[in-house]
């Protein structure tokens, strides 16, 4: 015997939207993973590469009275201010960063996603002062604090965009953690029972910046192909000098990008060009 099965349109029209829904729901997905990496390929990346030097003789670093803690006075008796630290005319601690820019593609570089870093940053406190003086991290990125002195510490960020927090860390202590869910250029450290203790932390959504080195170099590798405005911090004042400098990138391509700091130099969102200008002349 034939059965029949009639199927009423009403349902079959309500099954054809769904799956039609469904259909466009999934590249929705996975243009979204694709986005998330916001990294060139290996083969297209390009870097940036510079070194930040300091014009004129750079202030004179003072030794630190200590005294108030003995474990610092003798853990670090020849303990001298941090804030200009000046080699054979080259400036350290300088964080450089991509601001923003449009890519190659035609993207802007805040509108891409990227991953959050499954490794650590680490802040130490040794020496009685903070271990390095200016680090860069991504948002949610977990910065790893530590107490390597023997001698109680106090831990206590004082942003714009993040929470504040406050925390007494003793010697033996095991590393806080925390993290930052905002970007921001960049965070004063400071400790409250060692008022000579600073430190800056460099927060941003992607992973393009480096700190110059005791040489004054640095180096940012993996950045798109692309034209970006590229930044130059350097503490002082109540939020730092920055140096501006718009840059164009090459796949697979190296461009120089040097920033000057001290005296002239210091010109809030001066062009670094005119500045290397000044230096060469006699």
């Amino acid at each position: 015997m034939k059965v029949e099965f009639h199927v009423p349109k009403s349902f079959l029209l309500g099954a054809l939207v769904l799956i039609t829904a469904a259909l466009s729901i999934s590249p929705s997905h996975s243009r979204t993973a694709t986005a998330t990496t916001g990294l060139a390929p290996a083969d297209d990346a390009g870097a940036i590469v510079g070194v930040i030097s300091y014009v004129g003789v750079p202030p004179r670093r003072i030794r630190i009275d200590t005294s108030a803690d003995a474990v610092c006075s003798q853990k670090n008796p020849s303990l001298v201010t941090e804030d200009n630290v000046v080699r054979r005319g080259k400036l350290a601690n300088v964080f450089v960063y991509l601001k923003d820019g449009i890519t190659a593609e035609g993207k802007r570089l805040s509108d891409l996603t990227f991953a959050v870093p499954t490794s650590d940053v680490t802040l130490d406190q040794k020496g009685c002062r903070f271990v390095p003086r200016v680090l860069g991290m991504q948002v949610r990125q977990r910065l790893r604090i530590t107490n390597s002195d023997p001698t109680q510490h106090n831990i206590h960020p004082t942003p714009r965009n993040n929470a504040e927090w406050n925390q007494t860390q003793a010697n033996g202590a095991p590393p806080l953690y925390m993290s930052f869910p905002y970007p921001e250029v960049l965070v004063p450290v400071k400790c409250n029972q060692h008022p000579w203790m600073k430190a800056y932390v460099g927060v941003l959504r992607h992973p393009f910046f480096a700190v110059s080195d005791g040489n004054g170099s640095f180096e940012i590798r993996g950045v798109p192909p692309g034209t970006y405005t590229l930044v130059a911090w350097h503490e002082g004042g109540a939020r730092g000098t920055e140096q501006t400098k718009q840059i164009k990138v090459d796949a697979k391509g190296s461009v120089a990008a040097d920033f000057a700091f001290g005296g002239s130099a210091d010109s809030r969102q001066q062009p670094s060009l005119k500045v290397l200008t000044a230096i060469k002349l006699p």
